[in-house]
């Protein structure tokens, strides 16, 4: 993979130090909610399955982002990386962590994982490529771990402790996977 002139686009800042390894980077917190930086863009970062065929820590080389309406956003070439699968990404204005809705979703739009940074990337006419690693499943859920994301990029530790308390056995299992995933995005790194 030729990351010479990219920009890796991470949501949060645990994406952000792991992408460092591979060149630029910026933080532009969950949903680009912080803007999209100026150049050629990789959407870098965990995502959730919408299908029970992708395990924790599967990285995902994109060639195609989409819309909850299945409208394509972006499709191109994988960026090479190595090992990754080639996939499709949804770019959703949420998270999405029902099982029925993400089955809906991926019957809807053929999307095999969602993110709520790569469709907003995508839209920039910047996005050069994606990856994403699996940290969720549908039977995997995120319980706390989606209380414990700022908008900016931060984490909320009081908000992953009440999702805890709420859900204890799934968000202890989600934040596994969620390290599964990150070592995953190391292993390219």
């Amino acid at each position: 993979m030729d990351a010479d002139g990219l920009t890796f686009a991470c949501a949060m800042t645990f994406e952000e130090r792991i992408a460092r390894r591979l060149g630029r980077t910026a933080i532009v917190g969950l949903g680009a909610s912080k803007g999209v930086p100026e150049g050629r863009l990789v959407s870098f970062g965990l995502a959730g399955a919408l299908s029970g065929e992708l395990p924790v820590g599967t990285v995902i080389d994109a060639t195609r982002v989409v819309d909850e309406s299945g409208t394509v956003l972006w499709e191109g070439l994988p960026l090479g990386a190595s090992p990754a699968r080639t996939g499709t990404i949804l770019g959703a204005s949420r998270i999405v962590d029902d099982p029925a809705e993400r089955a809906r979703l991926h019957a809807a739009t053929g999307a095999d994982a969602v993110d709520m940074e790569s469709g907003a990337l995508a839209r920039s006419g910047r996005l050069a490529g994606c990856l994403r690693a699996i940290s969720d499943t549908p039977t995997h859920r995120l319980g706390g771990v989606a209380q414990g994301a700022t908008p900016d990029g931060g984490v909320d530790v009081l908000g992953f402790l009440r999702g805890f308390v709420r859900e204890p056995a799934v968000t202890v299992r989600a934040a596994r996977g969620a390290r599964r995933a990150l070592r995953s995005l190391e292993g390219l790194a």
